[in-house]
């Protein structure tokens, strides 16, 4: 054999080796350029008509005219969210199958004993989509006109005031458990199976005060059937401008909104999250997607994949030490 010929084929075989590492290497980044080419599914862990679900359509149907494909709703309610996340978890890491992500996700690592993914490790946040207020309410007929003067009858009468939620482990659950703690007072919080059982209970006198995510009673408080003694966001509520914050009112450190944000699997491509999170922002900064949002007590908050990972992780970390310090059983 001669050696030009040898010569020749070593340069094949290398030539073959160097296309394919070099293939290897662009694939995702080739995939990425076309991206997308078919439809979109955001995988909602809640049911149909609620402000998890409408925050979801809204701003899908924004993202649709960007990105040039439909994105469709899935619904997949159920499990504290863990059948949603699971199947998102184990989707292709493609970027055509994402997940709504709320203060479920995160409350989840540390509810469940096991989870079939890692909440931290399995997704690639693109980007939150919205935040919204939690609120602490009383009966209209309440004597507590402020959070100072029920917080004041609290200390005075340990164990005597009852305060509603939803189930336990909820967002609402968790955040009456942290306005414990903040307040180091000694109440009982009584958990309900929904907010038509907590606004019974509060207009029947079966509990003094309730923390409920604002929307769902905006509507008692309009019609003067409650009153709102606080918020637990940073400000104020765009909703209710006069109802203070609890910081305001002397719990500097109760500060807790409920979230939304999506999210793909892990390993999806940064182009695809970059092109994804383009088209999530320019939803969020729409005038009309921003007007639709905020009928629903939704305050739209577009940003940075790092920074959907870092709200990701710190209340994974947040709402994981209010589980522990409560004592919740882990499901």
């Amino acid at each position: 054999m001669s050696t030009e010929f040898q010569l020749s084929k070593r340069r094949l075989v290398t030539g073959a080796a160097l296309s394919l590492l070099g293939g290897a290497l662009v694939s995702p980044f080739a995939h990425a350029a076309g991206f997308p080419d078919k439809p979109l599914r955001i995988v909602v862990p809640f049911g149909a008509g609620g402000v998890a679900d409408l925050t979801a359509r809204t701003v899908a149907q924004h993202m649709s005219q960007t990105l040039g494909q439909p994105v469709v709703i899935d619904n997949k309610p159920g499990a504290g969210g863990v059948v949603a996340s699971d199947l998102v978890a184990k989707a292709a890491p493609d970027g055509y199958t994402l997940l709504l992500m709320s203060n479920a996700s995160a409350v989840s690592a540390g509810l469940f004993k096991s989870l079939p993914y890692d909440t931290l490790r399995d997704f690639a946040p693109v980007s939150v989509l919205g935040t919204f207020d939690i609120a602490i309410v009383v009966p209209a007929n309440s004597p507590f006109k402020s959070l100072p003067e029920m917080l004041a009858f609290a200390r005075a009468n340990p164990g005597k005031l009852n305060i509603g939620s939803i189930n336990i482990g909820s967002s609402q659950h968790l955040t009456a458990e942290l306005f414990k703690s903040q307040a180091a007072i000694d109440v009982q919080i009584v958990p309900f199976n929904g907010t038509p059982a907590v606004v019974t209970a509060l207009r029947g006198g079966q509990v003094d005060a309730a923390v409920e995510i604002l929307s769902p009673v905006l509507p008692q408080i309009q019609a003067k059937a409650l009153r709102v003694l606080a918020v637990t966001s940073a400000q104020r509520s765009p909703a209710l401008p006069d109802a203070p914050t609890a910081k305001e009112s002397g719990l500097p450190d109760l500060l807790a909104s409920s979230w939304n944000a999506l999210a793909a699997p892990a390993k999806t491509p940064a182009p695809v999250i970059a092109r994804l999170n383009q088209a999530a922002v320019a939803a969020l900064q729409n005038p009309e997607v921003r007007q639709k949002l905020q009928a629903l007590n939704v305050q739209a908050q577009p940003g940075t994949p790092e920074q959907a990972s870092q709200l990701l992780a710190s209340e994974v970390k947040r709402w994981g030490d209010v589980i522990v310090r409560a004592k919740i059983e882990k499901q």
